[in-house]
């Protein structure tokens, strides 16, 4: 718990706007589609952090079969709540949400944020080379 904020996992709960907002400026998604957006939302296993007035300023979701594997993405906290532990926060509740007890594999992309990940057991992959993408970043022009 931190004290002026809320958590919830539930996707109803979550600000389409605010995410977009952010995402859709983001370095990993620019431009994506509000369409777009909003079917990711309603797809995967979403995590909010908001004030206790109702706004969010933070948010995670978890692509998931709630079985064997997992993908986080899409993990932000607005600028002017950053440095009070919220994405500490957000991702101890994610880690301890029922849905992903038991899951074989967890995987991420990040160009910033190792450190954050490092402290929740994420690593680098043990064999890259088994690894393929197919990325399309152009996707959303």
């Amino acid at each position: 718990m931190i004290s002026g904020y809320k958590f919830s996992s539930e996707t109803n709960d979550m600000d389409v706007s605010v995410i977009h907002g952010y995402i859709s400026r983001s370095y990993w998604a620019t431009n994506i589609p509000l369409p777009t957006m909003k079917k990711a939302i309603d797809n995967s296993l979403c995590f909010g952090v908001f004030t206790d007035s109702g706004e969010q300023v933070a948010f995670a979701r978890m692509v998931t079969d709630s079985a064997t594997f997992s993908y986080l993405a899409d993990v932000f906290v607005l600028e002017e709540h950053r440095g009070k532990g919220l994405s500490k926060w957000i991702m101890k509740n994610i880690m301890e949400h029922p849905n992903l007890q038991g899951i074989r594999r967890m995987a991420l992309a990040t160009s910033d944020a190792h450190g954050l990940y490092k402290e929740f057991g994420f690593k680098a992959l043990n064999s890259p080379e088994s690894f393929m993408e197919l990325h399309q970043p152009d996707v959303y022009k």
